[in-house]
């Protein structure tokens, strides 16, 4: 899916994962692990398009979460294993 997306979008992303990546490598200092990082990141990222109850947007929240928690954890593999020389 990631190869299909237009390159602006894919430039973004590559650099917000380089960055989430970079962020979840230092987590023994900063306690910001991919799971808490995709907790924080997620509600941010995607959302249901039309208001619903809060037990299904929780449910929504969740799988964006466990989505961006993938996406932290894989990104070399996902968006190129030299996505640390974007810094």
């Amino acid at each position: 899916l990631v190869s299909q997306l237009p390159e602006a979008n894919l430039i973004l992303l590559r650099h917000l994962f380089g960055v989430l990546h970079h962020i979840e490598q230092n987590s023994g200092v900063n306690q910001m692990n991919a799971f808490n990082l995709a907790l924080c990141i997620a509600p941010n990222m995607l959302w249901l398009p039309s208001p619903t109850g809060p037990e299904e947007e929780s449910r929504s929240t969740k799988k964006v979460a466990l989505l961006v928690q993938f996406l932290i954890e894989n990104s070399g593999e996902i968006f190129g294993g030299d996505i640390a020389s974007l810094f």
